[in-house]
């Protein structure tokens, strides 16, 4: 167990909460995780998870950016809660399972990555979980499921075993999410 592990976690659970609260600090709490946790992938040879947190950390510092323009007053429309249709579902997976298996190829062939194929997982169905989510579509929380179990596995495995716990964390909020949304659903498909 490392000490980068160690403050990405804490800092993690954190922002979680912070975000919770709908708290403006969980922003630049975020930032600060992301890029430990870029650290803690990069040595751990997770080179797809370090690329992942590169994105985390543009859709952060949009968040943040967002946040401070509502909170100066600018008019904003509430997105409702919708479902994908069932051509839309059938197309994000068979369009992350094709780029998962194109990315694992590559960070295999080229790269020492550890375990690419997983990795390359995390990485592609995270950036389809989180655009979903920005599009407040329920289905993104069963994309946050399934990452986050395979998270779990692959960090446990990688003896990240601090990171793993948070994960398992995200999976029951992922849960959570995916009722609190149910209820607020509006077109339902």
């Amino acid at each position: 167990m490392d000490v980068w592990e160690i403050i990405g976690t804490v800092l993690g659970v954190i922002g979680v909460t912070l975000m919770i609260r709908q708290n403006i600090w969980t922003w630049p709490v975020g930032l600060v995780q992301v890029a430990v946790y870029a650290w803690v992938f990069f040595q751990a040879k997770l080179y797809s998870d370090v690329i992942l947190q590169a994105a985390f950390f543009v859709i952060q510092a949009y968040g943040w950016a967002h946040w401070l323009r509502s909170k100066r007053g600018s008019a904003e429309v509430a997105l409702p809660v919708s479902r994908l249709s069932w051509a839309a579902l059938t197309g994000w997976i068979a369009v992350g399972a094709l780029l998962t298996a194109g990315w694992g190829w590559l960070m295999h062939r080229t790269t020492d990555a550890s375990l690419p194929w997983w990795d390359a997982y995390i990485l592609v169905f995270s950036l389809i979980a989180q655009w979903l989510q920005a599009r407040k579509k329920i289905e993104n929380w069963l994309g946050w499921i399934s990452v986050n179990s395979v998270a779990i596995g692959v960090y446990w495995v990688k003896d990240l075993h601090l990171t793993a716990g948070l994960y398992v964390v995200f999976w029951v909020l992922a849960v959570i999410g995916w009722r609190a949304w149910k209820k607020s659903l509006t077109l339902p498909v």
